[in-house]
């Protein structure tokens, strides 16, 4: 199986490198309308081509992409504005975005990347980080980054953005780089946010990070990493409220979805949470990682997640629950429904001995809140051992809830299909037998068992708009 997934993400890659190939250099008259789905239309728009660009993948575009939206952003009180980047390749290092946004990529448009390290500007770490993931100094700035941002789009007909990481990812495992590595797309301090409609290639850490940020639609996007790449996340939620993640494909070398809120002394001091989260339609090939982590990243907490119709092939894990001592924060109100698993190491895995901390002085009696985990509708395949639940002595995590869940196990499967300690709940229709620390409760068909919530968050309430400019460029 492991044979097929890289023969077909190889054939993913030489795809997508041919129609790269034939948009280079594609130049003329680009004239006619676009329509599109968005939180927000804009009165105003350019291309990038207005601004200087060149889309031969040798030209640096970084001067062009700042000027263009430094010449936009006039526009924010005034109906928005909009950057189109038609067919192409537009070789850049980091820009900024702006209020009141849109960008907009062709469907044969392609960002890359620059990969000349020393272009990157340094920037602090995160806050609620306290140090940088790779390196305890500052972190290289993303590739598009925006801060104290309101109203933005960055969307298109199935566009591209390339970060070319291989060469990251060599220096990391070289150990020669001094601050944290880029990610592709990330949003601070920002509200009322749709990243849409896109394909991210080969990040050179995280894909899409939006961190301290409210009101985010992630919507029909593709991730795709080499399997093997170091901790390329699809999707990382960090101390977000109100953010729908829908219709996604995401292939990588690290989680797909990675839910954070702080790392350590500084995630618990910020105290920042991420909380009304909505999954939907996620399909996920993850060999090493989870379809689904929460945390390990958590010290803010982490509330009201609700993942449902969830597709995971080759993934070490479903839904993964990654903290330790010296974290604090919690993990709770979690809702999972209609997982279908194909070929898995674990179903479920609870991690309460997880490390990796931001340094020395983290706080040992600062322990995490586990609590209210439901999970119901299973079908997986394939699997290898249907539980590892872990907790912690004297710090159990407590309400797990798992109800009509079918595993089928692998050729090879463990003698024990469940380990579990220190933690408590009630299972219901689960085959194989679950461990005596979630002993079969009867179900009450009134009240139901691990039942997802009714009522709907407001990010869900929230339609996009149609929205439609004219082109007219050379």
């Amino acid at each position: 199986m492991m044979k097929q997934i890289i023969k077909v993400f190889a054939v993913v890659v030489m795809v997508a490198g041919v129609i790269m190939e034939g948009t280079e250099g594609r130049k003329g008259k680009i004239a006619g309308s676009l329509e599109y789905s968005a939180i927000s239309c804009r009165a105003h728009s350019a291309s990038i081509l207005d601004f200087g660009g060149v889309g031969d993948g040798v030209t640096l575009n970084t001067q062009a992409f700042r000027s263009a939206v430094d010449h936009l952003s006039q526009f924010q009180s005034d109906g928005g504005a909009q950057l189109f980047v038609p067919a192409g390749k537009w070789l850049t290092g980091s820009f900024n975005l702006t209020s009141h946004f849109t960008l907009y990529l062709h469907q044969d448009a392609v960002i890359l990347a620059s990969q000349e390290i020393n272009r990157w500007a340094v920037i602090d770490p995160l806050p609620s980080y306290g140090h940088g993931r790779d390196a305890a100094g500052g972190r290289y700035i993303s590739l598009i980054f925006g801060t104290n941002l309101t109203d933005v789009v960055i969307t298109g007909e199935n566009g591209t953005v390339d970060g070319q990481g291989l060469v990251w990812w060599q220096q990391f495992k070289k150990k020669k780089l001094k601050y944290t590595r880029p990610y592709l797309l990330e949003i601070m301090h920002s509200d009322n946010i749709q990243i849409s409609n896109l394909t991210f290639l080969n990040s050179p850490s995280w894909n899409l990070h939006p961190v301290y940020s409210s009101n985010i639609i992630i919507q029909g996007i593709t991730i795709l990493a080499p399997i093997t790449s170091p901790n390329t996340d699809g999707i990382n939620p960090d101390s977000c409220t109100n953010t729908r993640i829908e219709d996604t494909y995401i292939v990588s070398g690290d989680d797909c979805i990675a839910v954070k809120s702080g790392w350590d002394e500084y995630g618990i001091n910020y105290g920042m949470p991420t909380k009304h989260l909505i999954i939907r339609r996620l399909t996920c090939i993850s060999p090493y990682s989870a379809a689904i982590a929460l945390g390990s990243e958590m010290s803010g907490g982490i509330q009201d997640v609700r993942a449902d119709d969830i597709t995971a092939i080759q993934t070490e894990s479903a839904v993964r629950i990654k903290t330790g001592v010296g974290r604090g924060g919690y993990v709770k109100d979690i809702f999972v429904k209609n997982m279908k698993l194909h070929t898995m190491k674990w179903v479920f895995w609870i991690t309460g001995n997880y490390g990796s901390h931001a340094d020395t002085h983290f706080d040992p009696n600062a322990l995490p809140e586990i609590k209210g985990i439901n999970y119901r509708d299973i079908v997986a395949e394939n699997v290898t051992m249907a539980a590892r639940l872990e907790g912690i002595s004297g710090d159990p995590f407590t309400g797990i809830c798992i109800y009509n869940a079918t595993i089928g196990l692998s050729k090879k499967p463990k003698k024990y299909q469940w380990t579990c300690s220190d933690v408590e709940g009630v299972t219901g229709a689960v085959v194989p037998s679950p461990c005596a620390l979630l002993p079969p409760t009867q179900v009450d068909e009134k009240f139901g068992m691990c039942d997802f919530p009714s009522d709907s968050l407001a990010i869900d309430s929230v339609e996009l708009q149609k929205c439609s400019f004219e082109m007219n460029y050379f």
